[in-house]
């Protein structure tokens, strides 16, 4: 059992910033200059909350905000089909919800209440003007060991957005719901792998010490369990998302083919 360091979790979450743009959540204590709307336009409180997005609701801005979504990455690619861009736009806001609860649980040894209602999502934009929280409190009360934190990370990413995600985009495109759990694997591996290497170029051996338990912990949950293998950093997972479809590309690091298959598409989908 790891005991971790508690801070207290300040208005503009200010400890994330040197970690980069993609752990770095906007919250409503930033001033003008990180405007997440800076796409669209609008103000804040135009653009649907992520619980709009899971339910299919319609915002101000985009009638259709994850349908706007998959559209811009399939544009972007070149996608042959919507369900690669789905699987594609369900890995980039899985990686950005895992950056922030683990950038959050590594540095500050807490969680915020990441609550679906209470973060804005801005589906034209990129990290960090893409996600903006309206009200930073922590979703535990002063945990005191890695367990009590990893609790916290379950609730706060794959129950509170990763599972009604999973659901939203299972009703519109064939996703598997392998694939989409490969993706919450790969998604959390990779940020894991981001905040290890930052934290050691930086020395913060405590941070990436923190950040290494919290993962393992996080991979023996029955919602990430049997994914993939996870050596130190290094994460292989069991099953594709579908980006070597894309024309010209490969496959992704982490994948569970070591060159792009020739066979049915399918057969990479569980």
């Amino acid at each position: 059992m790891v005991l971790l360091l508690l801070v207290e979790l300040d208005p503009e979450l200010a400890a994330l910033r040197p970690l980069g743009g993609f752990f770095l959540l906007l919250t409503t204590s930033h001033d003008a200059s990180y405007d997440i709307s800076h796409t669209t336009g609008a103000g804040p409180d135009a653009l649907p909350s992520l619980a709009q997005v899971y339910a299919g609701e319609a915002s101000r801005v985009h009638p259709d905000p994850l349908d706007f979504r998959v559209r811009k990455v399939a544009e972007a690619l070149g996608a042959p089909e919507g369900r690669v861009a789905a699987s594609v736009a369900h890995l980039g806001l899985a990686s950005r919800l895992w950056s922030v609860a683990l950038g959050c649980a590594a540095v500050y040894g807490r969680v915020p209440d990441l609550d679906p209602r209470l973060l804005r999502w801005d589906p034209d934009a990129v990290a960090p003007y893409d996600l903006r929280l309206t009200d930073v409190r922590p979703r535990r009360p002063d945990p005191a060991d890695a367990d009590t934190v990893t609790d916290a990370l379950i609730d706060a990413v794959p129950l509170a957005h990763l599972e009604p995600l999973a659901a939203a985009l299972r009703a519109r495109y064939r996703l598997a719901p392998g694939l989409l759990r490969g993706n919450a694997a790969s998604a959390l591996a990779g940020a894991a792998r981001t905040l290890d290497r930052w934290a050691r170029e930086h020395g913060r051996t405590d941070v990436a010490d923190r950040a290494r338990t919290l993962t393992a912990d996080l991979f023996t949950h029955p919602l990430l369990a049997g994914t993939g293998t996870l050596s130190g950093t290094a994460f292989r997972r069991r099953s594709c998302c579908l980006y070597y479809r894309v024309p010209g590309a490969g496959v992704c690091g982490d994948c569970c083919f070591t060159r792009p298959p020739r066979s049915s598409p399918r057969a990479a989908s569980g």
